[in-house]
């Protein structure tokens, strides 16, 4: 699935070198939903194809539409190279499922190690320094809850993919953005209007409530512990994580117990919740990082200030629980 025409009229050539690298080209196989795509939950069944490729392009092409920056394009481009399979399960694998941030170790050394990005950065008369951390970049990336091209990216593309906003509608959300300055006085997105705001603000606040479902949470952790048992038992090895899903997958089922496994886990379909869990299963209590986006709007402040709807939901959605057990229909008896 890919939305990147509704961010810029073509690709830049400089942003073409850059897709045609290895590095960039590996993103084609890792998934933007984390594994649970592979599943038969409802939420997540029948998604069309989102993968890191889609999303890194679309990214670089928002900071070049607002910014016409070549270097924070291509840090855009580059900030999910050195993500592995599945992604955000390898976090829930290393105990960082909080914070998320482990995925992203080694991006430097990964730009720095490709001889054949290396010299597309060079033709442009780009520094490894200015490309390697997109965080320095504040239309690129900023601190939650702004709105930054790399959120507006994947809550554009999982709200179309999840079908909680039509193109129209991502496209009168894009057209009525500009670059503001927020309270620290950093430029940030910004709406002009306070109704496309806070309904951009509603239509990503549904997207959030995906991130942290209980669907979500539980096939993260289990496809974890699969990824960790196949690890200890040698069918695949941590330099496959740096592959793409499919090869992953089809070494899974080469393995007799790891294919048992990897077909339990696309099987589900329905999550169970329990105060306390029952003796048998494979019950699991996750906690799980909640995102959501509180965005500017030009000359009246966020969103969340503006609008008392919006203000409700999101804490509502904050004060969410997520302290009780879980167990999908597959594992209740395994």
């Amino acid at each position: 699935m890919s939305v990147n025409s509704i961010y810029h009229n073509g690709v830049p050539s400089f942003l073409q070198e850059c897709l045609q690298t290895p590095i960039v080209q590996r993103l084609q196989g890792v998934g933007m939903n984390c594994g649970c795509e592979y599943t038969a939950f409802s939420l997540f069944s029948g998604l069309k194809p989102y993968s890191r490729y889609d999303h890194s392009l679309g990214v670089a092409l928002i900071i070049w539409h607002f910014t016409r920056d070549q270097k924070q394009a291509v840090a855009g481009l580059l900030h999910d190279v050195a993500t592995p399979v599945f992604a955000h399960v390898v976090d829930f694998m290393r105990g960082d499922y909080l914070q998320q941030v482990s995925t992203e170790a080694g991006t430097q050394a990964l730009i720095e190690a490709s001889s054949e990005l290396q010299a597309a950065l060079k033709k442009y008369g780009l520094s490894l320094d200015a490309v390697c951390d997109y965080h320095r970049y504040p239309i690129a990336d900023n601190d939650s809850p702004q709105l930054s091209a790399d959120r507006l990216e994947y809550t554009i593309g999982n709200s179309i993919n999840y079908g909680f906003c039509s193109r129209e509608s991502a496209v009168a959300y894009y057209q009525n953005l500009v670059i503001g300055t927020d309270e620290k006085g950093q430029p940030e997105l910004a709406f002009q209007s306070v109704e496309v705001a806070e309904h951009f603000a509603m239509t990503a606040l549904r997207c959030s409530e995906v991130y942290v479902s209980d669907e979500d949470r539980y096939a993260m952790q289990v496809l974890s512990e699969l990824i960790g048992d196949a690890l200890k038992r040698g069918v695949i090895k941590e330099q496959d994580l740096y592959t793409t899903e499919p090869e992953v997958i089809s070494k899974l089922l080469a393995d007799e117990w790891s294919a048992a496994q990897w077909g339990h886990y696309r099987a589900q379909k329905e999550i169970k919740r329990a105060d306390h869990p029952d003796t048998g299963g494979k019950w699991r209590k996750i906690s799980a990082k909640k995102r959501y986006i509180d965005p500017l709007v030009m000359r009246q402040g966020r969103i969340g200030a503006i609008s008392s709807d919006y203000k409700v939901e999101k804490e509502s959605f904050l004060m969410r629980s997520q302290d009780y057990w879980l167990c999908s229909d597959e594992y209740q008896s395994l």
